[in-house]
């Protein structure tokens, strides 16, 4: 059905109240899940070319509640990659429109919690059902997704090119400037994390919007009953992967961001981390091979939240569990072939191997997807004497430049992604050298980019790649339903991060002009400042900065980089100013300041109040303990460098002042046990070895006394 008018929606939400039996509220449930099942694939495959029947089995007037026909509709323009139409559509006026609100409210605020009240009144509305409750609860998510999808599309996937300037999904009405107050509102929503944006994002209206739908949602459910009897699980899931993307698009690592995370995702996983669980919540609704694809997607994307905050041995536990759900072995293995043009004479070279489980392949619904992205054309291989992809020879028999083809052509969408997972535990859990550059150009080209724009024989492949990748953001000859899917499971980079990384090369590669254009465009005011130091135009970086605060006096970031370029404490306490005390990166610049000038106690001030905003900026609690030890607080510098450990455990210098401080409190089993980690990391320090002795004389232990002593000599 098509309604004009929200008076005419609104009276379709309420229907006679009659007794539902036990078969009835099993039926509902089914429709449920299909809904949920529906949105969940379109993160999960590319969408089918004709609608299946279960998919529109419920728009009939035969459904149990008028509302299916709109979930339905909703999700077909999801599924279409329609997402601003989905935003518009009758099914999304339900949520948003509200005949007693002013539309017309002038702030962010005041407009959002307008939203958020309406969507409190349509989900506890008194008089429905349960099952009722439920479909409204299930419309709410498809909006807040459809949104999610919109940002993602921008910020992520792509293709960006003739988007709509539309600021956010309640108002079309938004003249220019009151487009920049309500992004610049959005930006300060998002960076209340503690931490700055990575870049120049579009559409941060629709991240925030999701996002408070979502919780305000799940709040709702664990008020009602509604919650035992239908359980809309997959909300959990859509919550995390939303909380994922904000602290992707942010410049650091946000503690409470995290703490947040770590539920949701353990909820997800409670819900639908097996196959067995999979299965147990949508039952014969599912395709053959889609409950361990679901299962393996959770593990994908929980290994990618531990990548982020560098915890390596979940993040390894996870992939694991994902390579085990796919169906999937890898392994890297050394086979003879020819690396340069001019080589004759095979050498062994390293190759990936991946050996699927046949059932798994035959079986899984996801099948591989031709990009239709060429990053590697004649031109671009020529303009390096190394092959891209090395001729691997066996028994003598040349097997061409890509002898894993047709390996690679068998293996399905979520058995790729487990592969390209592999290439985040290598990169974090191995030194940077050539030896993992070799690993990490088995797996995937972005990786193969980054370490060939490091070697001078193909720096100049790597530029012509890289410029290749970015422009394919703009190709819209791949669709936006076909970009979706495993975006959430796959840490590829967003747009502006991707664009940053091509500044980058561009800087390395001594086109610094081209590369100040890009970060301009960004906003990178670090990046901008560094390449005019590089030219030697310091009093240019001054002058474009103040330029940019004449237009945008209320930017927090601009004030902390004009700070940085003129090493003035007036700019950090303004950038404190205009963030209402929020500006974690000007604290941390005050302290640093503070220190150099030896006032030490203020020092230690500042970095306390910075590392409450964001506990897991790196270094932080390094410096913290560094400035109470100046300060002479004991106490407060064990606690600093004890956290310091506690984020990393490989830091020897941090384990080395634990133990110096549990020495100086005549604590010599302590600092025995800190000095012993300390010396994993800084074996060639003597004086280290020398203290070792010194406690381990304290505690009895006669053989390390012994050995230290020859290693201090």
């Amino acid at each position: 059905p098509t309604l004009k008018t929200p008076s005419k929606i609104a009276s379709l939400l309420t229907f006679p109240s009659t007794s539902i039996n036990i078969n009835m509220a099993e039926y509902e449930i089914q429709i449920l899940r299909g809904h949920e099942l529906r949105l969940m694939r379109c993160a999960l495959r590319p969408p089918p070319s004709s609608p299946s029947p279960s998919s529109q089995s419920f728009a009939s007037d035969d459904s149990p509640s008028p509302l299916h026909a709109f979930i339905s509709n909703i999700l077909t323009s999801i599924e279409s990659g329609d997402y601003l139409g989905a935003l518009s559509s009758d099914a999304a006026r339900l949520v948003l429109a509200s005949p007693d609100s002013d539309i017309f409210s002038n702030t962010p605020d005041r407009v959002y919690s307008d939203l958020l009240d309406r969507v409190e009144s349509l989900i506890n509305e008194p008089s429905i059902e349960d099952a009722e409750k439920a479909c409204r609860v299930v419309l709410v998510v498809c909006v807040a997704v459809a949104a999610l999808f919109w940002f993602t599309q921008c910020n992520l996937t792509g293709p960006v090119e003739r988007l709509p300037k539309r600021p956010l999904p309640m108002k079309a009405w938004l003249e220019e400037s009151e487009i920049v107050e309500w992004e610049n509102w959005a930006r300060n929503q998002l960076m209340a994390a503690g931490s700055d944006l990575l870049g120049k994002f579009s559409y941060l209206q629709y991240i925030i919007f999701a996002k408070m739908l979502l919780l305000k949602t799940r709040d709702l459910l664990f008020e009602a009953s509604v919650v035992s009897t239908f359980g809309i699980k997959s909300i959990s899931w859509w919550l995390f992967r939303i909380l994922l993307i904000h602290q992707r698009i942010l410049d650091e690592r946000s503690s409470s961001l995290f703490d947040l995370l770590q539920v949701f995702m353990g909820e997800t996983s409670s819900h639908f981390g097996s196959s067995e669980k999979v299965t147990s919540y949508w039952g014969s609704q599912l395709q053959d091979g889609e409950a361990s694809t679901i299962a393996s997607m959770v593990h994908l994307e929980a290994g990618v939240l531990e990548y982020i905050y560098a915890r390596l041995d979940p993040c390894r536990l996870h992939l694991e569990s994902a390579e085990v759900a796919a169906g999937l072995q890898l392994s890297v293995t050394g086979v003879l072939g020819l690396r340069t043009v001019h080589q004759v004479e095979p050498k062994a070279q390293m190759v990936l191997v991946a050996n699927p489980r046949s059932e798994s392949v035959n079986g899984d619904i996801c099948t591989s997807i031709d990009p239709g992205i060429e990053l590697s054309g004649p031109s671009i291989r020529e303009a390096s004497d190394i092959f891209m992809t090395p001729k691997l020879v066996e028994d003598g028999n040349d097997f061409g430049s890509n002898a894993c083809g047709g390996a690679c052509a068998t293996l399905t969408a979520v058995q790729q992604a487990v592969v390209l997972a592999q290439c985040l535990l290598i990169e974090k859990s191995s030194p940077y050298d050539e030896m993992q550059g070799k690993m990490l150009q088995c797996f995937c080209d972005i990786l193969r980019i980054r370490w060939e724009s490091t070697r001078s024989r193909t720096k100049e492949r790597a530029l012509q790649m890289m410029d290749n990748l970015v422009e394919s953001i703009h190709e819209p000859s791949v669709g936006v339903p076909l970009r979706l899917p495993f975006c959430y499971a796959v840490y590829i980079p967003t747009i502006p991060a991707l664009r940053k990384q091509y500044g980058n090369i561009l800087v390395s590669c001594g086109l610094i002009g081209e590369a100040l254009k890009i970060f301009e465009d960004l906003e990178l005011w670090d990046n901008l400042i560094y390449c005019y130091c590089q030219l030697e135009k310091k009093a240019a970086a001054v002058e474009l900065i103040k330029v940019r605060l004449s237009k945008t006096p209320n930017d927090p970031r601009l004030w902390c980089s004009l700070g940085d370029i003129t090493n003035s404490d007036a700019c950090y306490e303004k950038a404190l100013e205009i963030s209402n005390n929020r500006s974690a990166r000007a604290k941390r610049s005050l302290a640093r300041n503070a220190y150099q000038r030896g006032d030490y106690e203020t020092s230690k001030t500042l970095w306390e109040s910075a590392m409450a905003l964001n506990s897991l900026y790196p270094g932080g609690w390094f410096a913290l303990g560094a400035a109470a030890l100046k300060a002479r607080d004991v106490e407060k510098a064990l606690d600093g460098f004890t956290r310091a450990v506690q984020l990393d455990p490989e830091n020897g210098e941090a384990w080395n002042n634990i133990a110096c401080l549990h020495m100086f409190k005549n604590k010599s089993k302590e600092s025995y046990i800190a000095f012993k980690e300390a010396l994993k990391y800084k074996r060639d320090s003597w004086q280290m070895w020398e203290n070792y002795s010194h406690v381990a004389f304290d505690v009895g232990n006669i053989g390390q006394i012994v050995r230290s002593e020859s290693r201090a000599e």
